[in-house]
């Protein structure tokens, strides 16, 4: 049995990608798995990422899946399947590196969540810069539930959330309504179902509207100076500082500002 790509649609199909009004929507797209990250679903978010990353037409990306699970995680098809050919690092590595890509991402990331999300799909929601969720979402990190303690999406959790919050979701494997994951720090809001939409819409409009050239600068140095001792975060965020005060845009929006005028970003 190959542990490569087991998905219930057309590798094309898994994932959608929307660009208007500088603002790009991936959309997981394979409800029937519960929109599992399998390697065809990971494989599918890795292109999409590259290429919104190669276009200065892009400010600002949310993810969102449709169906009733944003995400529940690894496909444990696939992960029994590579265990017994012995690729079980490759699509570990996979994922890792796919993770890893949403933080890398030049642009800032926005999860968008109406519904559960478990295991590695609590990884994915944490490792955007930005969560909204729906007051009826719920998320877990359930792996240790079927004997898989959630090693890779701690990660991205304690990176998030207080070690005990993340402690306490990683042994118990029971699922925080989206009020609680807004306590621990897990998502910036939850919402009426009503209202989510409009509140990510206005967030999404607000980002897209600034220099891309100074939000990749900005997302960039946030994640390089978080674990930076004191004097050297400041010192390596002066050097940003003056690096955006020369930059172009940096130029075009003292000079708007002092001349009370919308600024016209050139993205440099």
């Amino acid at each position: 049995m190959s542990g490569r790509e087991i998905t219930s649609k057309d590798n094309e199909d898994i994932i959608r990608l929307n660009v208007a009004d500088h603002i790009a929507t991936i959309t997981l797209n394979d409800p029937t798995s519960r929109n599992s990250l399998s390697r065809a679903m990971m494989g599918r978010i890795q292109d999409v990422l590259d290429e919104i990353a190669a276009s200065s037409d892009i400010h600002v990306v949310i993810i969102e899946a449709t169906g009733p699970v944003f995400s529940s995680g690894h496909n444990l098809k696939e992960v029994i399947a590579a265990n017994e050919d012995d690729t079980i690092g490759e699509l570990l590595t996979q994922c890792c590196t796919m993770m890893q890509g949403v933080v890398n991402l030049p642009q800032p990331v926005i999860a968008r969540v109406d519904g559960a999300v478990t295991a590695a799909g609590t990884q994915l929601v944490a490792s955007c810069d930005l969560a909204y969720a729906s007051e009826n979402s719920k998320f877990a990190t359930s792996g240790v539930n079927f004997g898989l303690f959630c090693s890779t999406p701690m990660v991205a959790l304690s990176r998030n959330v207080a070690p005990k919050q993340a402690m306490e979701m990683l042994v118990s494997g029971d699922f925080i309504d989206a009020e609680r994951a807004v306590e621990i720090g897990l998502v910036n809001a939850a919402l009426p179902e009503g209202e989510l939409d409009a509140h990510l819409k206005k967030m999404a409009t607000n980002i897209a509207s600034k220099s891309p050239y100074v939000l990749k600068l900005g997302k960039a140095a946030f994640y390089k100076q978080l674990n930076m001792p004191l004097d050297e975060a400041y010192k390596f965020t002066s050097g940003v500082m003056q690096e955006n005060i020369a930059s172009e845009d940096g130029q075009e929006g003292m000079h708007a500002f002092k001349e009370k005028r919308t600024p016209v970003w050139r993205g440099k």
